[in-house]
Order: structure tokens, then sequence, then C-alpha cells
């Protein structure tokens, strides 16, 4: 498993590691409206998703942003922006900072996606900050682990990583 710190303390993550290379694991989470969002809403497209603990934190924010900006200069791929956030926070959040290029999913209700990405802080209820990118045959072509989950990612590499799926 990945070894992570939020604010320098070693926390527990819950689920298995994934690495470039594997099978993407299916997820259920919620869109803004409730309504249900898997992998497979996605398929056939590059997914870009990012994990962050919670939108409404500084470096959240600017990560979520970030990917939005990079959004558009994306063809056939999904942003998708994952947290334990209620869904209609998501909501709010984005409508007052005019994201409107990634899709905000909240993993509150069952942590679904953090178990199967081995994200789910045990300690917090949280997610641990991290990116996956996922091909259009489900396949993860990159995995990021942020090492201390109040840094920023590698937004370079990740977005390389788009780039170069297919």
């Amino acid at each position: 498993m990945a070894s992570i710190t939020f604010k320098n303390n070693p926390v527990t993550l819950v689920g298995s590691e994934v690495k470039a290379g594997d099978q993407a694991p299916d997820f259920t989470v919620l869109a803004n409206d409730l309504s249900e969002v898997t992998l497979q809403d996605s398929k056939g497209k590059v997914r870009l998703i990012s994990v962050v603990p919670s939108i409404d934190t500084g470096v959240c924010d600017a990560q979520t942003r970030k990917f939005n900006e990079e959004a558009v200069k994306f063809d056939n791929v999904e942003v998708l922006t994952v947290s334990v956030d209620l869904p209609f926070a998501q909501k709010r959040w984005c409508g007052a900072n005019g994201i409107e290029n990634v899709q905000t999913l909240s993993d509150h209700r069952d942590l679904s996606f953090g178990e199967a990405y081995g994200v789910y802080i045990k300690e917090l209820r949280l997610l641990a900050r991290a990116v996956f990118v996922v091909n259009s045959n489900d396949e993860v072509t990159y995995a990021e682990y942020v090492s201390e989950a109040t840094d920023h990612p590698d937004y370079e590499a990740a977005i390389e990583a788009v780039k170069s799926a297919k």
C-alpha cells in the first residue's frame, strides 16, 4: 500500500493500491443530483480522476481549478473530481467558482471509490489526495498517491499521462 501522511501524521489507507497497468476498478459514487455514477458511465473515454480530501480547502480548490482549466484542452476525456463532500456542497462550490469542465462526484455514501482505489483514510473518513488516468480500455495508465495529503499532486505528469492515453 501507498504510505501517506496527513499534516505530517501517518494515516491508514483502506483498500487496494492501484498501479499503472492494472485494470481500473469500478465504483459507484453520487453526482450532484444524487444519481449514481460508475466508471462504466464514461466507458470508451480517457478518464482523469482527481481525488481530493475536501473541495472546500485550499489545495483541493486549487487542484480542482487546475484540472477544470486543463479539461477544455482535451478531446474525448472525462475529468472527474472525487471527494467525500456531500453532493450539495460540491454543487454549491462549483457554482460559486464557475467550475463547469469537471464533474464533481461524492463518495460519502459508502466509500466505494475510496476502497476500490485504496485512498480511503480510515482515521479521518476522508480520501487521500491522488490522481489516476484511466484509458478508454479501462486500464490505469497513471497513478499518483500524494505522499503528504496537504501537498499538490504532480499536475504536469498527470496532464502528460492524459495526453498519451488513448
